[in-house]
């Protein structure tokens, strides 16, 4: 099995499984909140593969920046595909939508918002981390 298959096996019951050689990082953090830990932290996760419930574009944004190289979302986000497609990222996913909303379900997400025009994967995690934590 692959690491991407293996994550995605596992991810039942997380909101986030990442895989690398038979290793494991689980999360039930929320939103892009899981990544942006990660980065802080300073992990290497150079070609990790990760499996997702929701991945918009900014967590999409993150997975480039952290080095994962390929990414399966529950549900993906046409703009997430479009990114990852572009920094030849595999791509799994079981829905394909327009947009991710945010969670009082009345609006779409503000992060995906917040990089909706950004294409420079730095500026996406600054921005993101400006959101964040302003």
């Amino acid at each position: 099995m692959t690491d991407l298959e293996l994550a995605i096996q596992n991810l039942n019951g997380f909101s986030l499984c990442l895989c690398k050689n038979e290793n494991y990082i689980f999360s039930n953090g929320t939103g892009i909140s899981p990544m942006m830990n990660f980065i802080a932290e300073g992990r290497d996760l150079t070609g990790w593969s990760a499996a997702d419930i929701i991945v918009g574009k900014a967590v999409a944004m993150l997975f480039i920046k952290s080095g994962i190289i390929s990414v399966y979302g529950k549900v993906m986000s046409v703009n997430a595909k479009e990114i990852l497609d572009k920094h030849d990222i595999l791509c799994k996913y079981e829905i394909l939508t327009d947009k991710i909303i945010n969670r009082k379900g009345t609006d779409i997400c503000p992060m995906e918002k917040a990089v909706k025009y950004i294409d420079d994967i730095e500026e996406g995690y600054q921005t993101l981390k400006y959101k964040l934590h302003g």
